[in-house]
């Protein structure tokens, strides 16, 4: 399914993530219901660094709802990096990259190959 949007209330949930992770990365999967974009999952033994965060793709719920990832840049460089984009080819369609300073215009979505896609934010 093609996603048009994210909700307002969850971008600012990974909006502040972001800011309470900082300095270490966080990672987020995203899960849709119609389109949009409305909810995240935590995935359990998830491991943050200060370069990186990383999980078990064992833990992974099964669920057909996953639309993606979120994850955080710390160095509030909003575009994938090569280990980004080997990751976003293996969950979901749509990631969205948080920076710092973790405001409304710090952060980006793109597709799975890296292509950036305008995902408008919903109230």
């Amino acid at each position: 399914m093609q996603i048009r949007g994210i909700r307002e209330e969850l971008l600012e949930m990974l909006l502040a993530m972001g800011k309470s992770q900082h300095p270490c990365e966080f990672l987020a999967i995203l899960k849709e219901e119609e389109g949009v974009v409305s909810d995240l999952e935590l995935v359990p033994g998830t491991i943050s660094r200060l370069e990186s965060a990383s999980f078990s793709p064992f833990m992974l719920p099964l669920d057909t709802h996953v639309a993606g990832s979120a994850h955080s840049h710390p160095n509030g460089v909003l575009s994938p990096s090569s280990a980004d984009l080997r990751f976003f080819s293996s969950i979901g369609r749509y990631h969205l990259i948080i920076g710092s300073p973790y405001d409304r215009r710090s952060w980006k979505c793109f597709t799975a190959d890296g292509t950036p896609w305008a995902m408008e934010v919903i109230a």
